[in-house]
């Protein structure tokens, strides 16, 4: 089946919230380990809404399943950055769909004006940095021990794409 990408829309703000806790408890791809409460987080997508910013949703049989977006970052000398953060349930990973939401969060990005898509990745997330460096991404730094879950700590990589 072929998923639906589309924009952030209010009627997916509970699917969203529900896939960004459901990947969160895998502890493997966030820093977050849960989600925040469901009203900050529509607090969250009705600012995105509000603002036009870039998030694209993946829908499968009317569900949403994943999501890309890539958010502005503070500081008056990064107003050409955006920061890119996606996440997909496990029924539909490897499927293409990630690569088709980071194409419609990139082509927003770009005519938003930005000129850099920031995002870190867990070295033990080989298919996700194979992603990324698919879309041509390029690593920049390394990170040692940047997160820690259950008492075991997991190395960072940060990676760019330019405009």
């Amino acid at each position: 089946m072929t998923p639906n990408i589309v924009p952030l829309q209010e009627s997916h703000f509970v699917g969203l919230h529900r896939v960004l806790d459901v990947v969160a408890r895998e502890k493997r791809y966030f820093t977050l380990l849960q989600a925040p409460l469901l009203e900050e987080c529509c607090e969250r997508y009705r600012s995105i809404l509000t603002n036009d910013q870039c998030l694209f949703v993946a829908e499968l049989d009317g569900e949403v399943v994943g999501w890309c977006d890539i958010l502005p970052v503070r500081g008056d000398t990064r107003t050409h950055v955006g920061l890119l953060g996606m996440g997909m349930l496990a029924s539909a990973r490897h499927r293409g769909i990630g690569r088709q939401l980071m194409q419609a969060a990139i082509g927003k990005a770009w005519l938003k004006g930005l000129s850099r898509i920031e995002l870190t990745v867990r070295v033990d997330n080989s298919n996700a940095k194979a992603l990324y460096e698919s879309m041509g991404f390029q690593t920049e730094g390394f990170h040692r021990r940047a997160n820690q879950v259950d008492g075991d700590y997991f190395d960072t990589v940060s990676m760019a794409l330019l405009r």
